[in-house]
């Protein structure tokens, strides 16, 4: 397979995903066929299924949108934004566009990084419902795993999001989203890229940011939510959703147990 410059993906909104990923949560949502799909849920959902022999060591596709730009590059996630402008609806078909906005080589403290912003644009009806872009870093071969950020201040009064996570999660985590990166599930690959513990997804960090601001009634419809992953948080612990500097309808942070700040979020008029 070559890598082609637009990968476009039709399926129906499907019921099940959401079903299981309100499992995983322990959470009850509707998801009968007409039901809206709730926002960022849609990340379980137009999933490229790359073929096990489109897969590098690591366990990302080696092909496809996005590529490595070279062998033995690791791929980092490190934030995007979505614009959700509708919902989703269940039962329905939707399409997926996905190509590749812009790269970028830069000259970085460990090393040679290559960042790559993937554009997604999903449709329903005929319509642009969501817009979104993803950016990846891609480290140079024996790169270290990324330096822990100094200790943050105190967070801002507010509603918190606790999460417990432990390799279940994890591995159910994966499984809904396809992802089939081994930093999330083989402990001596972990040590490989330089960590010293099972990775929590950096997807699944901006996800529960975008999950606390729902539950606290704050609406992203109609909003650009943008997340950058700052930190990689290890080990299965119980993590925290806390506001942001501004306030939980500004933004938000995630924090580990020990209260490193791991990732952070904004929420914006589109």
């Amino acid at each position: 397979m070559t890598n082609p410059e637009k990968i476009e993906r039709t399926e129906i909104i499907a019921a099940e995903p959401v079903e299981s990923l309100a499992a995983m949560l322990d959470i009850d949502v509707p998801f009968a066929a007409g039901d809206t799909l709730l926002p960022l849920w849609h990340w379980a959902h137009l999933l490229e299924r790359s073929a096990e022999s489109d897969l590098g060591e690591d366990g990302h596709p080696v092909v496809g949108i996005p590529a490595p730009p070279a062998p033995g590059r690791r791929r980092m996630f490190a934030g995007g934004r979505v614009t959700t402008h509708r919902l989703l609806h269940i039962g329905k078909p939707a399409t997926k566009v996905t190509s590749i906005a812009r790269t970028l080589d830069k000259e970085g403290r460990t090393g040679l990084l290559t960042f790559t912003t993937v554009q997604q644009q999903i449709f329903q009806d005929g319509e642009l419902v969501i817009h979104e872009e993803q950016d990846i870093v891609y480290r140079a071969p024996g790169s270290n795993a990324l330096p822990t950020p100094p200790a943050p201040p105190a967070p801002p009064a507010g509603p918190t999001l606790d999460m417990a996570v432990d390799e279940r999660l994890l591995f159910r985590f994966s499984a809904l989203t396809y992802n089939a990166h081994r930093i999330h599930y083989d402990l001596d690959w972990c040590v490989k890229e330089g960590y010293d513990g099972l990775v929590i997804h950096g997807p699944l960090l901006a996800f529960m940011m975008g999950e606390h601001m729902r539950r606290e009634g704050i609406d992203l419809v109609g909003r650009t939510y943008g997340y950058r992953l700052v930190s990689p948080m290890k080990k299965p612990q119980t993590f925290s959703v806390v506001p942001g500097p501004d306030g939980l309808v500004k933004g938000a942070e995630a924090r580990s147990a020990a209260g490193a700040v791991c990732a952070v979020s904004t929420l914006t008029e589109a």
